[in-house]
C-alpha cells in the first residue's frame, strides 16, 4: 500500500458558504485583519483567504450549491499567535462567539463562533 508523504496535510482546500459574499468578506477581513481577493468561477463567487504554499488554501463561496450551516463539518481557522486577538474582534464585526477560548491541553486552545452567514467555525492557536 502506498503511503502519503509525511508532509501531506489532510486539509487540501476549504470553502465557507456565504449568502452575501460582500458581507462575509467584510466580516472575515475585519476579524483577521487581512485582504481577500474576489474571483468569479462560472456561477460562483469566491473571496480567497491569503495563503502561501505549502499551506492549504480556501475561501468564502457564494453559489447555488453552497448553503451556510451550523451543522455538519467544522473547520478550524488559524488563530495564531493567540486566538483571543481574533475573538476580541468577532462581536464588533457582527457575529457571535459560541465557545470562548478553551484549553485543549498540550494542543493549545480552541474556540467557536457563528459567522456573519450563520456558519459554525472553529479557531485554534498555540496560545
Amino acid at each position: 500500500m502506498e503511503r502519503l508523504s509525511k508532509d501531506t496535510n489532510a486539509l487540501n482546500w476549504f470553502e465557507i458558504p456565504a449568502t452575501d459574499l460582500t458581507r462575509a468578506k467584510a466580516f472575515y477581513e475585519k476579524i483577521f485583519e487581512v485582504e481577500m481577493m474576489v474571483i468569479d468561477m462560472m456561477d460562483t463567487k469566491m473571496a480567497m483567504f491569503p495563503t502561501e504554499p505549502p499551506h492549504s488554501g480556501g475561501g468564502l463561496v457564494q453559489g447555488p450549491d453552497h448553503k451556510p450551516s451550523k451543522e455538519g463539518a467544522v473547520i478550524y481557522l488559524n488563530g495564531n499567535p493567540n486566538l483571543q486577538l481574533v475573538l476580541d474582534r468577532i462581536e464588533a464585526a457582527g457575529a457571535e462567539i459560541t465557545l470562548q477560548k478553551t484549553s485543549i491541553g498540550e494542543s493549545g486552545f480552541m474556540a467557536f463562533f457563528e459567522d456573519s452567514e450563520g456558519n459554525l467555525v472553529g479557531l485554534h492557536s498555540g496560545e
